[in-house]
């Protein structure tokens, strides 16, 4: 019996957790250039709440309903024309820019699939695109980070802060990182040399002297923005994946407030290092997809670290 029908968490109108409804919906029909995949999990980004809740119209305009989910790991479950590289079973996984993921199926452009890590379960590969592409370009292109560099991440305990860690130990820095005592066994676990745990201890105390480069990756008070750039060597860089820093005139530190890209090279770079042990994944948990409005609820409640998937 032909499947014309599926489940999907999407919204009608724009408010809190509880507008998400999961519903079925019709079965989507690849079109030229995109595969049908079949969901083994999508994942949660905070992005997706301000999406929710109407915060992000102005950035981020939505034709409703609409389906959440921009992280996808699946398998190919049928193509359309143009997509000769893919065969049906083929383990993939990608950003989608346009959502659709929280589904049990979705339709994906070719051009943004590479073959998922062999190394993880398939469900868990979904925590890595858009934390993970997001943490690669605030380290290597924006913060450009090397060996022997000393490198703060603001706010490591998140879905984005575990990868930043990682990857700027990864390229040789000296990594000193703030997280509460939730995120601190795993914030050490995935390469930080100092743990400073914010709720107690203001970073102007806790550093022995200036970063070459830091990474803030949590909203801020504008007072508490302008208050990282002290922390910041004359030549030093600022990255902000949130809250734009503005140095003031003299301070010799410049600031970039980044959006991250989709870049299938960079999410092909992450599964290799995954793949190779060198990267690893903090997923904090896993829920059913008809369980997302909670996990929203969670999130604004201030009760998700890590990542957490969602699986149809």
């Amino acid at each position: 019996m032909e499947i014309t029908q599926m489940k999907a968490a999407r919204f009608h109108e724009y408010g809190g957790p509880s507008v998400i409804r999961h519903e079925d919906v019709p079965l989507p029909r690849p079109a030229s250039g995109e595969v049908l995949v079949r969901v083994a999990a999508t994942s949660f980004n905070p992005t997706e709440a301000a999406l929710r809740s109407g915060q992000a119209q102005r950035f981020f305009p939505l034709e409703l309903p609409y389906t959440l989910g921009w992280d996808v790991a699946g398998t190919v479950a049928g193509t359309g024309p143009g997509t000769e590289g893919f065969t049906v079973g083929d383990r993939v996984v990608a950003r989608l820019d346009g959502g659709g993921a929280a589904a049990e199926y979705v339709r994906a452009p070719a051009a943004l699939l590479v073959p998922a890590p062999a190394s993880v379960p398939l469900a868990h590969a979904a925590a890595l695109p858009v934390a993970g592409l997001t943490a690669w370009q605030a380290v290597f292109e924006h913060g450009k980070v090397a060996a022997g560099q000393r490198v703060l991440v603001n706010g490591a305990g998140g879905g984005v802060g575990g990868f930043v860690t990682q990857l700027a130990k990864y390229a040789g820095a000296q990594v000193i990182a703030t997280a509460g005592a939730r995120s601190a066994d795993a914030v050490r676990r995935q390469g930080a040399d100092q743990v400073v745990d914010y709720t107690a201890t203001p970073l102007d105390t806790a550093l022995d002297g200036p970063v070459d480069t830091l990474l803030n990756l949590v909203p801020l008070s504008p007072p508490d923005a302008a208050a990282l750039v002290p922390l910041v060597r004359p030549g030093g860089r600022i990255v902000s994946i949130a809250t734009p820093v503005e140095p003031p005139p003299g301070s010799g530190v410049t600031a970039t407030h980044m959006v991250a890209r989709n870049d299938v090279a960079h999410l092909t770079a992450l599964v290799e290092l995954l793949d190779a042990g060198t990267l690893t994944l903090d997923i904090s948990g896993s829920h059913p997809l008809a369980g997302l409005a909670h996990v929203h609820h969670l999130s604004e409640t201030g009760r998700i670290r890590g990542k957490v998937v969602l699986v149809p």
